[in-house]
């Protein structure tokens, strides 16, 4: 989404993880402990959808620190030294790789024996910016560079599971990427079932990991998990009958969603969240919101909305928040996941003109 993120090279991780242990030496290794975590699993998160699975599968038997505090946009994550020294000194580590370079390569020189990536829970697929569960055939949209050459699936999860190895090999990719070079996206926590599918592996993880508590986790993760299918049946419900399928976006982050409830996802691929759009791209999109009857463009809260007024003042369309969860803030619509992607669903059915 980002292209100004900025990336840490190997080799200075390297020399940070050692200068990282130095400064943990007499600190707490946990910036959200205070000393008093007595036999908590020292958790470490790379951003918040982790964070969250984390908390709520982990419950009180885990301190949880996420490296992306929020309103910190997670592309853009600049590691401290004390950062790459605690995910050295952590019992656990929960992330998802290809978001986050930076956390990847600090992971990898960490040493930490339970080290989870999130990609390998479930599958991951190329999604350019448009991605749908139909097939749209604009005319024209082959021009556009490779920004509309995603993969056309059914929104019904019918491509099975591959195992880890497959997946290891889908989440290889040095940045974050939404397929448009033919790498994986990585947005699986905003598709409810995909994220539950991970969740479930987080749980075994833990139980493995920590085993005296592992009933514990167990009966959160079931707990977890039976919400993550209660949203996933409001969205199927919310989404299916609607005057159009087709949402505009900034981010190209809703690939996964669009696939499992038969959308179009129609992405600014490629441009800047602050930069402004081309001229023959907000005439696409003025084309295509024309044939499709779409009437939204989104934005997200951790980057400016300036790309999605311009579009929207060019295009006559509206403008609302569709947000990609890679962070909680006070402009968050919603205190957690859950309730976030609640507040998305209901700008997804006005957008869409729910029936």
């Amino acid at each position: 989404m980002n292209v100004r993120r900025r990336l840490i090279p190997t080799t200075a991780v390297a020399g940070a993880v050692a200068l990282g242990l130095t400064a943990l030496s007499a600190c707490s290794t946990s910036e959200a402990a205070d000393g008093s975590n007595g036999d908590k699993l020292k958790v470490t998160a790379s951003f918040y959808p982790m964070q969250f699975l984390a908390e709520r599968i982990g419950g009180e038997h885990v301190a949880v620190t996420s490296l992306t505090k929020p309103g910190v946009e997670p592309h853009d994550l600049e590691l401290t030294p004390r950062q790459i020294g605690s995910i050295s000194e952590s019992d656990y580590v929960l992330y998802l790789k290809g978001i986050q370079p930076a956390v990847d390569d600090a992971i990898k020189q960490s040493g930490v024996k339970n080290t989870v990536d999130a990609a390998t829970l479930t599958t991951l697929e190329n999604h350019g910016a448009e991605v749908s569960g139909h097939d749209h055939g604009h005319e024209g949209e082959e021009e556009h560079e490779g920004e509309e050459h995603g993969d056309e699936h059914g929104h019904e999860d019918e491509h099975g599971h591959e195992g880890e190895e497959a997946h290891e090999e889908h989440s290889e990719g040095d940045g974050h990427n939404h397929g448009e070079d033919g790498g994986a996206d990585p947005h699986i926590w905003l598709d409810p079932v995909k994220y539950a599918e991970v969740a479930k592996g987080v749980g075994k993880s833990l139980e493995k990991a920590d085993p005296d508590h592992a009933a514990d986790y167990k009966k959160n993760t079931e707990a977890l998990v039976a919400e993550l299918d209660k949203l996933n049946t409001a969205y199927e419900t919310g989404l299916k009958n609607t005057a159009t399928k087709t949402f505009i976006t900034t981010h190209s982050a809703f690939g996964y969603l669009a696939e499992r409830y038969g959308l179009t996802q129609q992405g600014i691929a490629g441009i800047d969240p602050e930069a402004e759009p081309s001229p023959a791209r907000i005439q696409q999109i003025h084309t295509i919101a024309e044939k499709d009857k779409a009437t939204t463009v989104f934005f997200e809260t951790l980057a400016s909305d300036r790309t999605a007024k311009t579009l929207a003042k060019d295009t006559g369309l509206r403008t609302d928040v569709l947000d990609p969860l890679e962070g909680i803030t006070e402009k968050s619509k919603g205190a957690d996941y859950i309730e976030v992607m609640e507040s998305n669903l209901t700008a997804l059915k006005k957008a869409l003109g729910a029936k």
